[in-house]
């Protein structure tokens, strides 16, 4: 596959969520099954002839088909996309209101009672990840599988979130729970101090099982204070993070925890309609590479 050409697409018609509202109006939520549509599958007469398969292991088979189909050319993903529990930053701009958070207090460490530069999680952020390790565990009961990799934003809250959601599930030796931190699936960067990262050696002090990609400078060298990433700009950083996963990772089932802006450049680069997520969501998407 040429990886500079790659094209991304979304694939309708197997999840509900691509059916749901767009807008800020709407807030996606974590689905019943993860929204999977009960449909048929080309290759249900081969693999499930006695109709005894769950939908999900139905649904892998078929996605299993596709990629020999491809043969390396076309690659279907499914990704399940988690946008980190409430940050301490959510929860200032919940008080003080949109305008003031932009105006003033995004540009601040925190005021006297909190802090939210590389924000942390709240304890209802903590709660919201929890309730997603709750539903992880009850799908992979009824036979919904497992992430075969997981990838995570370097953001304190996205590394908390990740580490929560999926602590003491019951994982294989060929797909650890070992998260790779990316610097690409951060949040737009620029201006608002709780997307300011904190360093190498605070990440690796505090996630000593996450692996830190080599590329990862000890300081974050890509927030200003002055000057907020552009739309162009993450759209252009989003199709470099997934040309990048996608050329070296051959799982076809991938976890992506980051954020609310990241999620939005994301369905603008792969087609998806502009649905946004709430924190502590977790929402499915497939994507055709070709």
């Amino acid at each position: 596959m040429a990886i500079d050409s790659t094209s991304f697409q979304v694939v309708p018609g197997f999840f509900r969520h691509y059916e749901e509202p767009t807008g800020p109006q709407f807030r996606a939520i974590t689905l019943p099954n993860m929204g999977l549509i009960d449909r048929a599958y080309e290759t249900d007469a081969a693999f499930d002839p006695e109709g005894k398969k769950t939908q999900w292991e139905r649904f892998v088979r078929f996605l299993e088909h596709k990629n020999e189909q491809g043969q390396g050319r076309v690659q279907y993903k499914l990704i399940f996309l988690i946008r980190h529990g409430q940050g301490y930053h959510n929860l200032k701009e919940a008080e003080v209101g949109r305008h003031e958070w932009e105006t003033f207090w995004s540009h601040i460490n925190g005021d006297d009672r909190t802090v939210w530069a590389d924000s942390q999680l709240t304890e209802k952020g903590k709660q919201q990840a929890q309730a997603l390790n709750d539903f992880w565990r009850n799908a992979i009961a009824t036979g919904m599988p497992t992430p075969q990799k997981y990838y995570t934003s370097p953001l304190a809250r996205c590394l908390a979130t990740t580490s929560i959601t999926y602590s003491g599930l019951n994982v294989t030796a060929d797909q650890p729970f070992k998260p790779i931190i990316k610097e690409n699936l951060r949040e737009r960067f620029g201006k608002h101090t709780c997307d300011r990262r904190s360093t190498r050696s605070w990440i690796a002090d505090n996630y000593p099982s996450f692996q830190i990609e080599p590329s990862l400078s000890e300081a974050d060298e890509l927030w200003q204070s002055d000057r907020r990433e552009t739309e162009k700009e993450i759209a252009d950083r989003v199709r470099t993070l997934l040309r990048d996963i996608f050329s070296r990772d051959d799982k076809f089932i991938l976890s992506f925890t980051a954020h609310s802006g990241f999620l939005r450049a994301l369905y603008g680069v792969i087609g998806h309609p502009d649905v946004w997520v709430s924190a502590g969501a977790t929402v499915p998407v497939l994507i055709r590479v070709s």
